[in-house]
């Protein structure tokens, strides 16, 4: 689960990072309310789960509460990649000398986690992480010994902290890693952390993300759901049916079983969309090792519900479940789903029973489904169906 920065911001402070003050308004006029409060010079900052906030126009300052009330206007109802502003924040302003960057994230690859940290905050990581990635130290976190003060020490020397400054952001560093493990969190960023003109270290902004396997230890959590509006509708229907779905922002529905095989099908169809139009995957969508009717059916819904998705590429290799049942499992689904599936399905089997699994289809005949023998044609032809 994604949190609003809002949300981080609490988060932060009830693990004792040094935050500044937020209060959060839904109209003009509760911020104006909000900028009396606070006093002085303010932030006016869109509450949307996405970057780029400050080059769409999602974050103003404001040097008096009519200023602000001007700049709610503006960014209420504001489009931000995709996303409408509906609620802002309201923080204080901040007389700021130097930006910084720190993260601490799960590592799944290296079976750790991930600390990363710059003295050139501010700007968007991956941009750094492109042009100069010499500029952000990654240091390796055990999980056992977590970042103690020497692996603070480590870390901030490694980012190229001065010896002063690292006395400053090594008790930072140590509260924020006390957020990412005490909340269960796959991952904690602050961008910018700055110093200010006062001396002091202070988080500016805060990314948070709870591992959802977590929930039950964490009782809270459930209101922080809540106040972020809850799941998407479709991954809330795909939750319910025990799928494993992650919507994107592109055309090409994705059904695969293993993660591993639907990471790649991702990848081979951005590859392929770039010769059909630049369409995109739509989803993440692992049905595990089986893929019986009711699965598949419940995968189709889900994606079919997506008002983007043009195509569907189901891409599985049998395994422990053969491909001739996943091939039922596929006209199984179609028939369950009549009318309401409406869009072109590429499927691509291969693997144990391949032969029969193709014959299946072969023999249902469905005027929506084309099977194609390797999955980079397949990748190919859903784009193409996409873009068409």
């Amino acid at each position: 689960m994604d949190l609003f920065e809002y949300q981080a911001r609490d988060l932060f402070e009830a693990h004792g990072v040094p935050v500044l003050k937020g209060i959060v308004a839904d109209t003009p006029e509760d911020v104006k309310a909000a900028a009396e409060q606070l006093g002085g010079v303010t932030v006016v900052k869109a509450q949307v789960k996405t970057g780029g906030r400050g080059k769409a126009g999602g974050v103003k300052v404001a040097k008096t509460a009519d200023d602000a009330f001007e700049a709610a206007k503006s960014i209420l109802g504001l489009d931000i990649k995709g996303h409408v502003v509906e609620r802002v924040m309201v923080a204080e302003g901040a007389d700021i000398k130097e930006e910084y960057y720190f993260s601490v994230l799960l590592d799944r690859a290296n079976r750790n986690y991930l600390a990363m940290c710059s003295v050139e905050g501010g700007m968007e990581i991956e941009q750094l992480a492109v042009e100069r990635p010499e500029a952000l130290a990654r240091v390796a976190v055990d999980p056992i010994v977590g970042i103690d003060e020497a692996k603070a020490r480590e870390i901030a020397e490694a980012a190229g902290f001065s010896a002063e400054l690292v006395e400053k952001v090594v008790p930072v560093f140590q509260k924020l890693y006390d957020v990412y493990v005490g909340e269960d969190a796959t991952l904690v960023e602050v961008n910018p952390l700055v110093l200010t003109g006062e001396g002091n270290v202070i988080a500016l902004d805060g990314k948070v993300t709870l591992d959802d396997n977590a929930e039950f230890r964490h009782e809270a959590h459930e209101a922080l759901r809540v106040a972020a509006g809850g799941l998407d509708p479709l991954e809330e229907k795909a939750k319910e049916n025990d799928l494993n779905y992650v919507k994107l922002d592109g055309q090409v529905g994705i059904i695969g079983n293993g993660a591993g095989l639907v990471m790649s099908t991702l990848d081979v169809v951005a590859g392929a969309g770039e010769r059909h139009g630049g369409v995109k995957p739509a989803n993440f969508l692992d049905i595990g090792g089986g893929a019986s009717a009711e699965v598949m059916a419940a995968g189709l819904d889900v994606i079919l519900g997506d008002e983007q998705v043009r195509s569907v590429f189901v891409n599985v290799f049998g395994g422990i479940t053969a491909c001739d049942a996943v091939a039922n499992g596929i006209v199984g689904a179609l028939k369950q789903l009549g009318d309401s599936a409406s869009k072109p399905l590429v499927v691509r089997l291969d693997g144990n029973n391949v032969d029969e699994g193709r014959a299946i289809l072969a023999d249902f005949n469905h005027p929506l489904v084309t099977v194609v023998a390797t999955m980079d044609e397949a990748a190919d032809k859903a784009a193409e169906l996409a873009n068409a």
